[in-house]
């Protein structure tokens, strides 16, 4: 297993723990003159458990300021009433306003710190979330001999009962299935029990074997305390606790607290007006690229979309209700209607619909943008000039590719944002291991043109950095081949990446030690619909259900042929909005939008790595404060106003049930307040 890193929030990032009894938590040792302050930051007990990790995951990509307090660490602080709460300014305060556990008692029943833990949750009305545990008494559910089940629960399906509807777990809609992607693996082993009194299921399975249902997750309220108790063993990755992930941390922090979760999905769409090269199939690569450079199948066919592939494109959008980027090289189509009689009836046919679309630029004639490529060698190796420096496209030739191609959209009346760029194969870019920086000439060159936002290949550069004036938006490649106009082709290269030496394959899978070969070649036939749609959908649907704001690319080629990106998108659509209710749409992000998210996420985390960060909750009243200029991101609940000058507005936008906005403090404010319902 990889090493494990933790990033320790100790910033008191406070939401001032007003009104307890606006959410129903009575505070019994408070008086009613003094209300408690309870700061909005969440304590993270670890063990090292997956589960723990998964929920500690969920609280890091939804912006929420947590403590971690590692059970392994012999140096840790001990828990104690000091350690949970004190006084500030004669006001008492919790510091915490959600509690996560391995488990119900990780430090031991009856023990001084388990008891200083519960009373710390009787007292200010703190809930408590049992990561994973199984089913007993003690968690307010039968044992499973009695009437339950405990086994694997790959496969099944769980159902969001009308008490999870009602509450935290409404955003759901439709049956929750238990991921199985390997049949000879066991990947999610769970207790199903039956409730006992004091316990609300919110989640609940058929008992396998038997009769009824059972629980998987629900509320165990007790003692004057509250529990919310999962009885299966999860990750961060599988698809049933990302969907269940917003509930968990809703339910903890009963609906206010810092940090705004949305779901994401943008797919860009390159190469739009070129062609794209052809996998050959009997040679196993591509003509024209480095590798596969002359013989016989050097004028394999380009792949290139038609009229009537355009029209397609633009009647699929209206019947799914979703909206594809079309970033466009418009030398190249200008290239194409010229080699082809003077007319292009794709060109055309997608200008009459460009309203339709997104357009984003992607130069004029798709350049290699970064250090003149010396291709006598393979791999290829940056030219050099007489003295020995690299030699490099230069800013004015890289100035023109994007002016050229964005007064081409200007002309065609094409709607494009000039601050937004996607360069051939991100070029520019640093390119390991040839090219190890940037090309010197390109910050310039987008500052010339107005850029802002410059894609980036998230599989080499996850984490947005700036260049020059701009930065970048990682992106999402798709194993939707570029080189593929149908399924069989798409099958036959996949066979090749992913399969052995002794299965014909090329057996990189054999020597990355990241990649898992397949048992056996698939079909070329029926390969892809089985095997590579459900999986591409699966890893892609992952990223919405984290959160992950940042775009997926594939390219023209698949909208062509067999159109082979339809299925993919369908089966990520589908699977989507059988899981979530109307409340939850998907959020379908431009370019810039997307990279506005992770530059306002990033700030958000330096100021709360920094300490700069303070917020809390005293009655109905949220106070928030960062550094100047830092946009802060708030959920609370429906019917929640922000607080003017003069008055109070409505605060952020529905989603998921509640109100959410990255936000600032108003004109002549230093503070961003709330008033909650």
């Amino acid at each position: 297993m990889a090493p494990r890193v933790r990033r320790r929030r100790e910033t008191v990032a406070v939401l001032t723990a007003a009104g307890l009894m606006t959410l129903g938590l009575g505070v019994p040792g408070a008086s009613a003159a003094v209300e408690p302050r309870i700061d909005l930051r969440v304590l993270v007990v670890d063990n090292g458990d997956s589960s723990v990790e998964a929920i500690t995951a969920q609280l890091e990509s939804t912006g929420i300021p947590y403590t971690t307090l590692d059970l392994n660490d012999p140096g840790r602080p001990a828990v104690t009433e000091a350690f949970l709460s004190d006084t500030v300014n004669g006001r008492p305060r919790a510091r915490f306003q959600g509690i996560v556990l391995p488990h119900e008692a990780p430090f031991g029943a009856g023990s001084a710190e388990q008891t200083a833990l519960e009373t710390y949750e009787r007292t200010y009305g703190v809930p408590q979330v049992d990561a994973y545990t199984w089913a007993h008494p003690g968690v307010g559910l039968d044992h499973t001999s009695e009437g339950g089940w405990a086994g694997a629960l790959d496969g099944r399906e769980a159902t969001v009962t009308e008490a999870g509807r009602a509450g935290w777990f409404g955003y759901l809609d439709g049956p929750l299935a238990f991921e199985d992607i390997d049949p000879a693996v066991q990947e999610s082993y769970g207790y199903v029990a039956r409730p006992r009194a004091g316990f609300t299921s919110y989640v609940d399975i058929p008992v396998p074997g038997g009769t009824g249902r059972g629980s998987v997750v629900g509320e165990y309220a007790h003692d004057g305390r509250r529990e919310l108790v999962v009885t299966f063993a999860y990750n961060q990755h599988q698809r049933q606790f990302r969907a269940l992930a917003r509930g968990v941390v809703e339910w903890l922090t009963q609906g206010v607290h810092l940090g705004r979760s949305r779901n994401h999905f943008a797919v860009h769409v390159d190469d739009v007006l070129a062609a794209d090269s052809r996998w050959d199939t009997e040679r196993d690569c591509t003509p024209g690229d480095l590798d596969c450079a002359g013989g016989e199948g050097e004028g394999t066919t380009p792949i290139r979309m038609t009229a009537a592939d355009a029209a397609y494109a633009a009647q699929w959008q209206r019947e799914r209700g979703f909206t594809l980027d079309m970033v466009y090289n418009a030398g190249s189509g200008e290239q194409w209607k010229t080699e082809n009689g003077g007319t292009d009836p794709l060109a055309d046919r997608l200008l009459a619909d460009r309203a339709r679309y997104r357009w984003i630029n992607h130069t004029y004639t798709h350049p290699f943008l970064g250090c003149v490529q010396d291709t006598s060698t393979v791999p290829w190796t940056c030219a050099k000039n007489a003295d020995g420096s690299t030699r490099y496209m230069s800013r004015a030739e890289i100035a023109a590719q994007i002016r050229d191609n964005q007064n081409w959209a200007t002309a065609k009346g094409l709607p494009v944002d000039r601050t937004e760029l996607v360069t051939g194969e991100h070029s520019g870019l640093k390119t390991l291991p040839q090219q190890p920086a940037d090309n010197p000439n390109l910050a310039g060159a987008l500052a010339d043109t107005g850029v802002k936002w410059i894609a980036s290949d998230n599989s080499r550069e996850p984490q947005q950095r700036p260049v020059g004036a701009a930065v970048t938006v990682p992106r999402h490649p798709m194993n939707v081949y570029y080189n593929v106009g149908t399924e069989a082709e798409m099958t036959d290269e996949y066979n090749w990446i992913y399969t052995s030496r002794a299965d014909g394959g090329s057996g990189a899978c054999e020597d990355n030690a990241n990649s898992t070969c397949l048992d056996e070649p698939l079909d070329l036939a029926t390969g892809y619909d089985s095997y590579i749609v459900p999986q591409e959908a699966r890893i892609a649907l992952g990223h919405v259900l984290a959160g992950d704001p940042r775009p997926h690319y594939v390219h023209q080629s698949n909208l062509a042929e067999d159109r082979i990106l339809y299925p993919v998108l369908d089966k990520i659509l589908a699977d989507y909005r059988a899981m979530f209710a109307d409340n939850t749409p998907l959020e379908n992000p431009s370019h810039s939008a997307a990279g506005t998210e992770l530059k306002r996420r990033a700030a958000w985390r330096s100021a709360l790595d920094a300490g700069r960060v303070t917020a809390y909750r005293v009655g109905d009243t949220v106070t928030v404060t960062a550094p100047a200029g830092t946009q802060i991101p708030v959920t609370a609940p429906e019917g929640t106003r922000k607080q003017l000058l003069l008055g109070t507005t409505t605060f952020g936008t529905p989603y998921a049930g509640r109100r959410s906005a990255w936000t600032a403090p108003e004109l002549l404010q230093s503070a961003v307040t709330l008033k909650l319902p």
